[in-house]
């Protein structure tokens, strides 16, 4: 039994953002429903457990899944095959990428084929399961590419601005035996005359 999918949206992130999220397996492998975990074999070969549902039937199904298309930024596919409750699952998923002045246009497709206990004993209520868990997974992708990817922070550094009001009062960290200037008279202080002045970075005046 085959179940075909087809579907596209849009992200406000760029297409290099979107590639290098759906390239990633161990950013799209948790959206998968009812995902258990995963484990990496290498860069594009992964194995991804999930729970199966279908009625009475219980159980989990095992898959072992190859990154088997990667163009950047335009495309990536996954491809897969494994076992649930004594059947065997294959699986494919596309995604197409193309750049829009809003941001990125995702059109994805697929296809889940069950051959089998399960499809024997699942029948009819396969296909709109199927299709419920495909929902599942575009939505939590959507979400997931729904904001732009947030912008670093620029580091800032603050410098004590002279006004009226602190000329000649120390600032908070510098050092206590720096000239005090006589507002009235422009004369450095008799008692710190003596001191030897202190060259501070920064200070070309």
């Amino acid at each position: 039994m085959a179940i075909n999918f087809s579907g596209e949206f849009t992200t406000p992130r760029a297409p290099e953002e979107v590639f290098e999220f759906l390239s990633d397996p161990n950013r799209f492998g948790p959206l998968l429903p009812d995902f258990q975990s995963i484990s990496m074999q290498d860069a594009t070969h992964f194995t991804v457990k999930v729970k199966v549902g279908v009625g009475n039937i219980r159980g989990s199904a095992e898959l072992k899944m190859e990154l088997a298309e990667a163009v950047k930024p335009l495309r990536a596919q996954y491809k897969g095959q494994g076992t649930a409750v004594g059947s065997q699952v294959t699986v494919s998923a596309g995604f197409d990428l193309s750049a829009l002045p809003e941001g990125t246009k995702v059109v994805w497709q697929g296809e889940t084929s069950v051959f089998g206990k399960l499809a024997s004993m699942a029948g009819g209520m396969l296909e709109p399961l199927g299709r419920k868990n495909i929902q599942k997974l575009i939505e939590g992708l959507q979400k997931a590419l729904s904001e732009p990817a947030a912008a670093a922070p620029v580091p800032t550094t603050t410098s004590p601005v002279a006004t009226s009001d602190n000329v000649g009062v120390p600032q908070s960290g510098a050092p206590e035996n720096v000239p005090v200037v006589d507002p009235v008279n422009n004369d450095i202080s008799s008692e710190q005359a003596s001191a030897p002045a202190q060259q501070h970075g920064n200070d070309n005046a």
